[in-house]
């Protein structure tokens, strides 16, 4: 894998284009703060691209950028070659809180961007069955948000984010108040509905090993004010996929590959 360290080249053209975005914060004192800066990297059309760094490099505010919920104060990002503001894809949002509503089913919960679009109600509900299905809900439908677990949640988050066949999947940190075992169930599970359904995916992780066993491209980003430290591929024949996380962390290569991102990670972390 040492040809898999550099930059991937892209094999189709980018779905996604983020060029020297920076983002400002004002702070108490009336100074600011540097969230991000010069960040810029492209994402193709069905591409994986998990993000890694230290705690604070603004992981967080670049996908919130990038989801248009927060204005960069510079650069742009275009989708397909226009610029954000002029044309935005679907989105599909998961964050690290479920973000259920709790007098809702998870049906009615599913359903709910197919009610925010006013797309056909018939139509809708019987995708949000087959998602539920697909996320291992099934017989869960009719349940509120309280009678189910914190994974269980997050599944009919997942499910509620795909309904209305977003163009691109941003997720922040899903896994990250889940006990290790759900989280090995989901990340499994994660792996699995990418390769039956070939999503575009911007993760954010604070788990090298997450990033590595889920991604096809690794972006790590440096210490605030965060910018773009490395990008290293991940081979989609890479000898682990398809299997579960505890076989592939025993898989050589993928170990070499976490150990390099890790070094690169814990680089950046700034020791008191």
């Amino acid at each position: 894998l040492a040809d898999g360290v550099a930059a991937p080249r892209l094999t189709r053209e980018p779905f996604i284009r983020v060029e020297q975005i920076g983002k400002r914060y004002g702070s108490r004192d009336g100074g600011t703060v540097d969230a991000v800066e010069t960040v810029s990297f492209s994402i193709a059309e069905g591409e994986f691209v998990s993000v890694v760094g230290p705690s604070g490099c603004g992981k967080t505010t670049l996908l919130k950028i990038i989801g248009g919920l927060l204005e960069p104060s510079s650069g742009t990002i275009s989708y397909g070659g226009l610029e954000a503001g002029r044309k935005r894809p679907r989105l599909g949002m998961v964050f690290q809180d479920a973000v259920l509503l709790p007098w809702r089913t998870v049906l009615q919960n599913v359903s709910l961007p197919i009610e925010v679009m006013r797309r056909d109600a018939a139509a809708g509900v019987s995708l949000a069955r087959d998602l539920i299905d697909l996320v291992g809900l099934k017989g869960f439908e009719d349940k509120y948000p309280n009678e189910l677990s914190g994974g269980m949640q997050q599944r009919a988050s997942i499910a509620r984010a795909l309904v209305h066949d977003p163009a691109i999947l941003l997720m922040d940190e899903p896994f990250g108040a889940l006990d290790a075992q759900t989280r090995t169930v989901l990340q499994e599970e994660v792996s699995r509905l990418r390769r039956q359904m070939n999503y575009t995916v911007l993760f954010i992780t604070h788990s090298v090993e997450e990033a590595v066993y889920l991604g096809d491209r690794v972006v790590v980003m440096s210490r605030r004010p965060g910018h773009i430290k490395a990008e290293i591929a991940i081979p989609r024949n890479a000898g682990w996929r398809g299997k579960e996380i505890e076989d592939a962390g025993n898989h050589r290569d993928f170990n070499e590959v976490r150990r390099h991102i890790w070094e690169l990670v814990r680089s950046e972390i700034v020791r008191e």
